[in-house]
This record gives C-alpha cells, structure tokens and sequence, in this order.
C-alpha cells in the first residue's frame, strides 16, 4: 500500500512538473478562417508546439477573438498578448516606418515585395519594434491592395473624387488617398462590413483575399485593381513574454515564424491568381486601370515621407530598385 502511495504521488509530481513547464501562450488576428493569415496563424501554432517538444503551446484566437489589431498592440506591449498576426498600417501607429513599406507603386509583384522585406528592411523594423516592447518575428504577407466601392467603376483618379473610402488605421492610405481626391476615413477591419452594408462607407480598399474571405464582395459592386500598394502582416511578439522564453524556445519560435510564413505567401499568390474569376462570378465588376496617372498623383507622398523618415525611405527605396 506504501509503494503504491509513493508511486501515485511521483506519477502526480511528474505530472504537476510537465504542465508547470508548458506555457501557454495566445495569438490573435482579425482574419476570416480561411484567410492565408488565419491559416499560417494555425499553422504556426503547431510548428511552435513541434519545435518546442510542447514546452510552448500557442492558442490562436481569430476574427478579432482576442481583440482588434489595436488591442491586440496593447496587450502584448503591457505583456498580456504574447503574439499578434496584426496589419502593417496598425503597426505604424506604434512603429511609424512600417508605413514606409506601403509607399504607393513601389512593388510591381508579391515577390518583388518579399525579396526587400525579407532583407536589410525587415532587420531594421526589428530594431525599431523591440525600442516600442515589441519582436518582429517575420513579415507574413497581406496582398496588393485595390479599391472596390459602390458608386462607379474606378479607372482614373478623378473617379475616386467624393467617393467615402473605408481605409485602415493608417497614416500611409491616409495619404495616398488623399493625395488620390477620394475622402478617406480609418475604421477597424472587424466593424468594416457592416459600414459598408449600411452605407457608412461608399467603398473600402483590400487584396482580393480579404475581400473573399470576409465577404466584403456582398456589399461591393465594383473592384477597381489599383494595386496602389503593398502590405504586410507583421507576425510579432510582446518583448516582455518573448524575455522569459529561453533562447534554446526563442530560436525555435522564429523558425516556426518564417516556416509559417512560406504557406502564407504560397496562399497569397495562389489567391490573387483565382479569386478574379470568383469574384466575377458572385456578380462583381471588374475592371484594370492604367496605374500611371495614379501613381503621378502619388508622387508628392514620397516626399512627404522622406521627410520625416529619410533613413528608411532611402534603404526601402534602394532596396526595391536592386530587386
């Protein structure tokens, strides 16, 4: 009876031992399941488990579960959130050079962008994130963005004059829409359907995989492919949790971020490539521009960026014409 006791009561020490060493930690994102962001998110999830031999556990939570991009900042700068899948224009608002990626026109293709971010750009952003209590751990990818509205067709600037477009948290669209003669306003990615449904908004500007996967193309009546600029998803980590994993976990953390990332970017480019025809055939219109007059009525946004960030505007600049 004394044998059995004791060895009950190591079967539970072990066991107390395993889940205190087992750490649990949440991801959040805005995304619809299916979307390439959801999807590298769950994907991530089990390269971490993997990786760690299941002393790290990550629970994603998506559409916005854990809360909005926003928050999700917040919380993982006060050390409640340990990852976010978050939006490259919310990131600016803590970390203002993460606009700079978005420059209007400045990728003429999804590789071109991975190729500049993936370098000197991505090491530098590091840098500024960690001074902001944030770990950039990779650039996942959120597409080209084009405009859809329900007023005209876009396919020349002075189309967009008057229409109310629905843009992110961001600085950068900000900009470029203005600068385009559109009336833009930021609103969170989770409350955009409904704006659109009730007319808050005329129109909105995406990459096609968002608008599929959240369904905006219900509410839409024409997609206009401006491809006026490119973004990413920041996969990042609050410093003050990423401070506690050992380096050994660290390390394979990143690998399961850069790992992820690849079936997010395959994702992506395989969407652009079908969901014209989806969409198409779920009754929306769409139609091409000619970007040069566009991208002439932009120009005036790279100066207004380079003098505020000239640092980083000359490297993403340099980097992108290398390519």
């Amino acid at each position: 009876m004394k044998k059995t006791l004791i060895a009950v009561a190591a079967a539970l020490a072990l066991n107390a031992s395993s889940a205190w060493a087992e750490q649990v930690l949440r991801l959040s994102h805005n995304a619809a399941p299916g979307n390439p962001k959801a999807e590298a998110s769950l994907k991530f999830a089990e390269l971490v488990e993997e990786k760690t031999d299941g002393r790290v556990r990550v629970e994603v939570g998506g559409s916005a579960q854990y809360g909005d991009d926003v928050e999700s900042l917040t919380n993982m700068r006060l050390g409640t959130l340990a990852f976010s899948a978050n939006s490259q224009g919310t990131t600016s608002n803590i970390v203002p050079q993460f606009g700079v990626i978005g420059l209007p026109f400045l990728f003429n293709s999804l590789e071109h962008a991975y190729k500049v971010v993936d370098g000197p750009v991505g090491d530098k952003l590091n840098e500024l994130a960690e001074q902001k209590g944030l770990v950039l751990l990779a650039l996942w990818d959120n597409g080209m963005r084009h405009v859809s509205n329900n007023v005209r067709p876009i396919k020349t600037p002075e189309d967009l004059a008057g229409i109310k477009l629905r843009t992110p948290p961001d600085p950068m669209t900000l900009d470029i829409f203005t600068a385009l003669g559109a009336n833009p306003g930021p609103l969170a990615f989770s409350e955009l359907y409904i704006a659109l449904q009730q007319g808050v908004f005329d129109g909105e500007e995406n990459p096609l995989m968002n608008i599929y996967s959240s369904k905006l193309h219900e509410v839409q009546k024409y997609i206009s492919l401006t491809g006026h600029k490119y973004e990413t998803t920041p996969l990042l980590a609050s410093k003050i949790i990423w401070s506690q994993l050992s380096k050994e976990d660290q390390q394979a953390v990143k690998e399961a971020a850069v790992e992820a990332g690849k079936l997010n970017r395959e994702m992506s480019i395989k969407a652009d490539a079908e969901l014209i025809q989806k969409l198409q055939d779920a009754g929306v219109e769409i139609n091409t521009v000619d970007i040069a007059p566009f991208a002439a009525k932009t120009k005036s946004v790279y100066d207004e960026w380079h003098e505020k960030y000239p640092e980083l505007v000359d490297l993403v600049t340099s980097e992108a014409a290398k390519q």
